[in-house]
């Protein structure tokens, strides 16, 4: 985790690039702590596009007084990836999963997994249907 304030308002999470392995952050939660104020607390994440191209996307408004905590079920991000407080002073604490994944391991390419192991009690699934109105 990592905590962003007025005085610290940006935090980059960033690996070595050596490192040959596949790396996935994922953010779980974003919360104000101890001695935030009632004001809006924007939270971006800046990384890069499919162009490599940096972009800023605002993740989180937090206010003391309506929405102190936003969970973000594991939002995954590829690294490296920086938190920046855009607006507001914080402390806005940011929690959340690194996992680190070597690249020479490909489940699909296991000999010992074929098509044949996957469970013939295997239910297949209704579709969706759209909701009555």
């Amino acid at each position: 985790g990592c905590e962003l304030t007025a005085s610290t308002k940006s935090y980059t999470f960033q690996v070595d690039k050596e490192d040959d392995s596949d790396h996935i952050l994922a953010l779980s939660v974003v919360c104000l702590t101890d001695g935030a104020k009632d004001e809006c607390n924007v939270v971006e994440v800046v990384g890069r596009n499919h162009e490599n191209q940096e972009i800023a996307v605002p993740v989180a408004n937090l206010k003391l007084s309506c929405q102190p905590l936003l969970s973000l079920d594991n939002f995954k991000l590829q690294p490296p990836v920086t938190f920046r407080l855009a607006a507001g002073s914080g402390p806005v604490h940011l929690a959340g999963w690194h996992r680190i994944v070597p690249r020479e391991y490909d489940f699909f390419e296991d000999d010992d997994f074929e098509d044949d192991d996957l469970s013939e009690e295997e239910e297949e699934l209704a579709p969706i249907m759209p909701a009555k109105k």
